[in-house]
């Protein structure tokens, strides 16, 4: 039987098992979550997390062999990736608004006595006594200049690949990916000296949730930079065909500007008058 012939420029993605396999893995790490808080089994929580590793590993290697076979990926499936991509960057700054919106409710209402629960738990002040906030011109100004030198970089390395240039690309992405995992290790030493913990107070709770999970969005960029690094070497990218890379480097600048927030309004205006931890 003679091949159907496609006379569109849409990709119709083949039949996958992927999509049933991260499901199952997801229902697995949330139960196994479960069980574990429950002092039931940790042993249901990791087996779904390798299989959800596992499957992010096939899915998106199908998803490059797509890429790289010159068929599929067309102009106009490109177009469309890129506006996924900006619904999801779209979707993550929502996700960061809600943390933003709950400190600032705390920070501004926090002797409001209509909020008579708050004001019981904070006693009237803010922040709590005994609470040390850093110093945001030490380590966090540290890992500021981190990320902004690292939007420099993965930034060469861009104009690199558009001007047929591999060596600034290779050593763009290697430079990025390393300052990446200087800023999580610099934040890991940050957090073993707070003066506060995540729990029982809740500028700990506002202040390790809203930079707690930039730090994930930022390992998780450092992985997508790696990858496409790797992919870089295995020459799949050119100046015409870098989706995958040019995605990523969105997502790192995102990662970048939601960190000068953090900065400016927890870490520099939420600390002024307070006593600071070095």
């Amino acid at each position: 039987m003679a091949a159907i012939q496609k006379n569109h420029d849409y990709h119709m993605v083949e039949p996958s098992p992927w999509p049933f396999v991260m499901s199952v893995s997801l229902f697995l790490l949330a139960f196994g979550g479960i069980a574990w808080m429950q002092n039931w089994t940790p042993w249901l929580f990791f087996i779904g997390l390798a299989a959800l590793f596992y499957g992010f590993y096939a899915w998106w290697s199908d998803v490059v062999k797509e890429a790289n076979n010159g068929v599929d990926h067309t102009p106009v499936v490109q177009l469309h990736h890129r506006y996924g991509m900006m619904l999801f960057i779209g979707s993550e700054i929502m996700f960061f608004v809600a943390w933003f919106w709950a400190y600032f409710d705390v920070f501004f209402r926090w002797d409001d006595v209509e909020q008579y629960t708050r004001f019981a738990v904070t006693g009237g002040q803010w922040p709590l006594n005994g609470v040390e906030m850093f110093d945001p011109f030490h380590l966090p100004l540290f890992n500021t200049l981190i990320l902004l030198t690292s939007g420099t970089t993965v930034t060469w390395a861009h104009h690199a690949l558009l001007e047929g240039d591999r060596k600034g690309l290779r050593w763009g992405l290697v430079l990025t990916v390393a300052l990446g995992a200087l800023f999580t290790c610099v934040q890991f030493l940050e957090y073993s000296h707070a003066g506060f913990s995540f729990t029982g107070n809740l500028y700990g709770s506002a202040f390790v949730m809203a930079t707690g999970f930039h730090g994930f969005h930022v390992l998780i960029g450092t992985v997508f930079l790696l990858v496409c690094l790797l992919r870089a070497e295995a020459g799949h990218f050119t100046r015409e065909r870098h989706l995958g890379f040019e995605l990523a480097a969105w997502y790192w600048h995102f990662v970048d500007v939601v960190w000068l927030f953090l900065f400016a309004s927890i870490y520099v205006w939420g600390s002024w008058g307070v006593t600071l931890s070095h």
